[in-house]
């Protein structure tokens, strides 16, 4: 393929290409390029763009841009063909039968994005082979705009520094890419929890779904506190592929943990990889002078993150794959009458990844934080489908009966006005998973909706989310109408969506 390509006509032929500079290299750029050393030694930058794009998106995957859009693609190359750009390669998945090799291409005023996007990938098989996927970023081009050919593996990124912004670029690319293989590329950690389950020491493996800012990567990686011989096993924190049979590979060999508020006595385990010196710190506060890294102070933007090397994170091994998948967990954030937990049907598992229930957060659009949102498996960067989406995920479950759905709120519980409820804390939900895995959770029907919920929880005290807690039996009622009601008009919106998942929530 050498360094040239052709779009919709137009051609990529930048003018002089800086071929897989060393990872030192690019450091030693990315520190005249602006970026600090923090007091812990590792490298902090700082961005112009802090959120993903989702608003300035374009996916043509059963269209062809406008001549508006091939203009701007025109002028963007053009403006390449006399500049200087850093070229890198770099391989996803370390199964055998999912090598993905992904190259970008990122002008050299910008080295800290090349190292950033690097560092979450594997060196590659061949580097001078043709790439499965190719980004093209112009990080000061003065408008903001993302272009996304699926069938080509292509995405150009034009006004966007944001690192994030790559990294999705290529697992959006990926995701479709194992769809048409009939795996499912999902936005979930995975985990092995290692403990004691009826007297035996079993390995039970964990999905978790969530947005971006929801709980996903604090779950996902959070020891539950075991004592040896019980301990956790992280495999991935952001994308997974969910192949037929149950098992679920890794992608990546990196977490991109956010940081904002992030604390050692609430999560031991991220806080001191972030420290680590070759944690890679973006916008986060590094205090000038002292190098202090302060994740209390979101000054900067409560997106703050952090590139973290999986081998610098404890209890993580040399495997990304998850060999069986046991339990999947949806992460919601509600505030009313949604349980902290609830055990789901095969069918209203689909119906939870279809809702994908959650809020907004400084992640996806800042100016719409907090408010709540729904996004199918929780996963913005699906392209095609969705109903085939669903319709896949539960065809995965129906022929993996020993795989259970479960929905866990990870906000409050009893909400009113003026009032917050009972909030759910992440002690809360680090017991309810571990309660999950030594399977040792009382469960009892919830006859509104068909699913489970606890009657005990050894551990905690449950009793304090009790919806009568907080409401009148007929409020209890109207709320839970309310949101069925919404539900159902949010399923079906998708054509070709299975009725049976529809019927889950319409049943009752």
């Amino acid at each position: 393929m050498g360094d040239t390509l052709e779009i919709c006509g137009v051609r990529f032929d930048p003018g002089k290409v800086i071929d897989n500079p060393s990872d030192q290299q690019l450091r030693e750029w990315s520190l005249e390029q602006g970026g600090v050393i923090s007091q812990a030694g590792n490298l902090a930058v700082t961005t112009k763009v802090r959120s993903r794009s989702a608003k300035f998106t374009e996916i043509f995957h059963d269209r062809i841009p406008e001549e508006g859009d091939l203009k701007l693609i025109r002028e963007a190359f053009d403006y390449l063909k006399d500049k200087e750009v850093i070229r890198l390669d770099r391989r996803m998945c370390m199964h055998p039968d999912f090598r993905f090799h992904a190259r970008v291409y990122i002008t050299n005023k910008y080295a800290r994005i090349p190292l950033m996007w690097g560092n979450t990938l594997f060196e590659p098989d061949d580097p001078d082979g043709d790439p499965d996927f190719v980004t093209i970023t112009i990080a000061e081009w003065p408008e903001r705009r993302v272009f996304v050919f699926p069938e080509e593996g292509l995405t150009i990124i034009l006004g966007s520094d944001y690192k994030g912004e790559n990294k999705k670029a290529t697992l959006r690319q990926l995701m479709y890419a194992v769809k048409k293989r009939g795996c499912l590329g999902l936005h979930a950690g995975s985990k092995i929890v290692r403990l004691m389950q009826h007297g035996e020491l079993t390995d039970v493996g964990f999905l978790f779904f969530g947005l971006s800012g929801t709980g996903k990567t604090s779950l996902s990686c959070h020891s539950h506190w075991l004592v040896h011989p019980e301990r956790i096993i992280i495999r991935q924190d952001d994308v997974v592929i969910l192949r037929p049979d149950g098992s679920a590979l890794g992608t990546e060999s990196s977490m991109y943990v956010k940081t904002d508020g992030l604390d050692l006595e609430t999560q031991p385990l991220l806080y001191s990889a972030c420290l680590s010196r070759r944690t890679i710190l973006e916008n986060v506060m590094v205090h000038e002078g002292s190098g202090y890294i302060d994740f209390q102070d979101c000054s900067i933007t409560s997106n703050g993150r952090a590139m973290v090397k999986r081998g610098d994170v404890a209890f993580t091994d040399d495997q990304i794959d998850l060999p069986k998948v046991h339990n999947i967990v949806f992460i919601t954030r509600r505030q009313d009458v949604v349980p902290p937990i609830a055990k789901l049907s095969p069918e209203f598992g689909a119906a939870a990844f279809m809702l994908g229930e959650s809020i907004e957060t400084s992640a996806g659009d800042p100016t719409m934080a907090g408010r709540a949102i729904r996004v199918v498996g929780t996963n913005p960067f699906i392209v095609g489908s969705e109903a085939e989406e669903g319709n896949i995920f539960l065809s995965i479950l129906r022929r993996n009966p020993d795989i259970d759905c479960y929905m866990i709120n990870t906000g409050q519980v009893g909400a009113t006005e003026g009032l917050a409820g009972e909030n759910i804390t992440v002690r809360d939900s680090v017991k309810i998973i571990e309660m999950i895995a030594r399977e040792e959770i009382k469960w009892k029907e919830d006859t509104f909706w068909g699913y489970e919920v606890p009657e005990e929880i050894p551990g905690m005290d449950y009793a304090r989310f009790d919806l009568s807690n907080f409401y009148q039996p007929d409020e209890i009622y109207s709320l839970k109408e309310a949101l069925r009601k919404e539900r159902i008009e949010w399923l079906e919106r998708f054509d070709g969506l299975d009725p049976d998942i529809i019927n889950a929530i319409r049943g009752g």
